[in-house]
């Protein structure tokens, strides 16, 4: 990501995402968007829409798509356009959520 790009808020998907998977990339993202604004992506509690440790059941999945996909770079821009849209505590509750997802914070 540019300086520029990250201060403008542009933050484009990395180039090497096969044409054909950036339309989901782009859909995963906003509804990771969703996810935070709606229902955050740690809890107190386990249960409903969180698993054993709390973290968001969808939001993990979203992850692992992501993922594989694009990789932790992939993961990385979701990560920032969440930060952008949302608070910076709920981009950090993602990095919790996203613990041992592919090599984030691994």
């Amino acid at each position: 990501m540019s300086f520029l790009s990250n201060l403008f808020g542009n933050v484009k998907l990395p180039k090497g995402i096969d044409l054909g998977l950036r339309d989901e990339a782009e859909n995963l993202i906003k509804e990771l968007i969703e996810i935070g604004k709606k229902d955050d992506f740690l809890s107190e509690r386990p249960g409903g829409l969180f698993n054993g440790q709390c973290h968001n059941i969808r939001a993990r999945a979203i992850g692992r798509r992501l993922d594989e996909i694009g990789g932790l770079e992939l993961m990385q821009v979701a990560r920032e356009r969440v930060r952008k849209k949302l608070k910076m505590n709920t981009a950090s509750h993602l990095d919790y959520a996203w613990v041992k997802i592919g090599k984030w914070m691994s």
